[in-house]
């Protein structure tokens, strides 16, 4: 399977990076420090799940979504968030996300989000 993890925040990208890599060693990771690029990693690359952050400068998750999704329907996008807000879980996931799960990802909550997709 092939990630993309996009947050502007180099911090946070590692801190899903380590969580991931601790479930799957051999994952293969592009990042993405925008909704822009995150679009362009998808276009460039065959990904299987998102990580997206909400807010980031360029383009914020929720323009980036619609734009995944139509372009590849099959990859699944989980929201990583600081934004926890019931209005913003029912914005994404009605945009076609997965998952809107609370940041920082931990080992345990990492290993259940890989259990459901």
């Amino acid at each position: 399977m092939r990630f993309l993890v996009a947050d502007d925040s180099k911090l946070a990208r590692l801190s899903t990076i380590k969580s991931l890599t601790a479930q799957l060693p051999n994952a293969e990771i592009v990042q993405a420090q925008n909704g822009q690029e995150a679009i362009e990693a998808v276009k460039g690359h065959r990904i299987d799940v998102v990580f997206l952050d909400l807010t980031m400068p360029v383009m914020n998750g929720y323009e980036a979504i619609p734009e995944i999704l139509a372009y590849s329907p099959s990859t699944k996008i989980i929201v990583v968030s600081a934004d926890i807000q019931e209005k913003a879980r029912e914005r994404v996931i009605n945009l076609g996300a997965q998952l809107h799960v609370q940041k920082p990802i931990d080992t345990s909550k990492m290993k259940e989000i890989l259990e459901i997709i």
